[in-house]
């Protein structure tokens, strides 16, 4: 017997306030219809500092309107990395 997919319905989200700054919507969950859609499964990853969970409709939320997270430029990591230590053996001491 098959398994039958879970149609997801909302995202769940936590809002976090920062002073000065917009409002950080972060990802924590989702909800699923019941077969008979008359319920919903809600699914969370984590849980909210404040209690509060805000549910959006899948293709409603923040990142998925085309909105960028901040207005700053991604950062390019222009500097070079340092050479890769040696690698030590099991039980081999450090000098």
């Amino acid at each position: 017997m098959a398994k039958e997919e879970k149609k997801m319905v909302h995202r769940a989200f936590t809002v976090i306030t920062r002073e000065g700054d917009e409002p950080f919507w972060l990802e924590i969950g989702a909800s699923f219809e019941h077969k008979d859609g008359k319920g919903l499964t809600i699914a969370l990853q984590a849980l909210p500092l404040d209690g509060r969970i805000v549910l959006r409709e899948v293709g409603s939320g923040p990142r998925e309107k085309g909105e960028r997270r901040s207005e700053e430029p991604e950062r390019q990591d222009t500097q070079e990395r340092p050479p890769r230590q040696q690698s030590y053996k099991p039980g081999q001491r450090r000098r």
